[in-house]
């Protein structure tokens, strides 16, 4: 939990802490899938609202981000990779960021339901919450499962797009939710392979610290193995195709290959050359998950020129 004796009051705050303090890395993936899950959904939307919606949903993804950094700031300030987030950094007062957060989070939940509907608000505010208390207040350093169970809450995004245009839930909308829930743990556990000692060191309970390497490894290629089905069943419904399949396809195969090379290399080896496979696939796992969502995207266009499964044989 947050240490109030981490703040330099001396520092000075302007409005880029704390818009930093809204992670807008994460947040920028949190808005592409949540804009996808609009786009691709059966039934259109009014562009303003739509627009409304979609700045909504990134509010409460920031708001999670600030409340997150305000939990988190006493092992932050430990790890090199978040030592110069606002609160460690003392750019922002832990309290503050607090505030900030709960504000943004109720507001964010608040508009959404006006704007849109309250299935779609409601999405917003669990995701809120389990990223906030489940993950970040418990999970995170209670067990090595922390991503898995908290990868849920990154998943929810398409989710609440997809609720915002129709209102409801679908089996398209839960099976691009499983596509970020399973394609989570092997992306951080990738990343924990070679980032180990700030874990460590920072006393979070990752899998690499729990029960080694090893075991770490074998996780990444058993979960890549069944991310692929999932993946590949959303090209066979009703906002997948062959475009989504084809190109689907090869990606799978890239990030398998790249899971089978970090799970075949032992710890010397991967000690001397400075972790260079595992941070390959950490950067694979990246355009992974964008162009799965880009090709629903691509998927949706196409549909306007009757590029469909039943046209494929007409059109390759």
């Amino acid at each position: 939990m947050a240490d109030a004796t981490l703040i330099d009051q001396g520092r000075e705050t302007d409005v880029g802490d704390y818009f930093a303090l809204l992670k807008p890395r994460v947040m920028s993936l949190v808005v592409f899938t949540a804009l996808v899950g609009l786009l691709v959904a059966p039934v259109s939307v009014n562009p303003i609202i739509g627009f409304a919606s979609i700045l909504f949903v990134a509010i409460g993804a920031g708001a999670s981000g600030a409340l997150n950094m305000w939990w988190d700031a006493d092992i932050d300030v430990i790890m090199k990779r978040t030592r110069g987030r606002p609160v460690p950094a003392g750019k922002v007062t832990a309290n503050n960021a607090m505030i900030f957060g709960l504000w943004m989070s109720m507001i964010s939940v608040l508009m959404l339901g006006l704007t849109a509907n309250y299935l779609a608000a409601g999405l917003l505010a669990f995701t809120i919450f389990f990223y906030a208390v489940v993950y970040t207040m418990w999970l995170k350093r209670s067990t090595p499962q922390n991503i898995v169970i908290g990868g849920a809450a990154g998943a929810f995004p398409p989710m609440i797009g997809w609720a915002i245009a129709t209102g409801g839930i679908s089996v398209e909308s839960v099976l691009m939710f499983a596509l970020i829930f399973m394609w989570t743990p092997p992306h951080f556990w990738a990343l924990a392979l070679f980032m180990n000692q700030d874990y460590d060191a920072a006393g979070v309970p990752m899998l690499t610290v729990t029960h080694g390497k090893r075991t770490t490894r074998n996780h990444v290629l058993v979960y890549t193995i069944l991310l692929v089905p999932v993946a590949m069943a959303v090209a066979f419904t009703s906002i997948g195709g062959p475009l989504y399949f084809t190109t689907a396809l090869v990606l799978n195969l890239m990030f398998l290959k790249g899971a089978y090379d970090i799970w075949k290399r032992d710890d010397d080896a991967a000690e001397a050359d400075n972790y260079l496979v595992e941070r390959k696939v950490f950067r694979i796992s990246l355009y992974y998950l964008f162009l799965h969502f880009a090709l629903l995207l691509v998927e949706a266009t196409a549909k306007t020129f009757g590029l469909t499964w039943a046209a494929w044989p007409q059109w390759i």
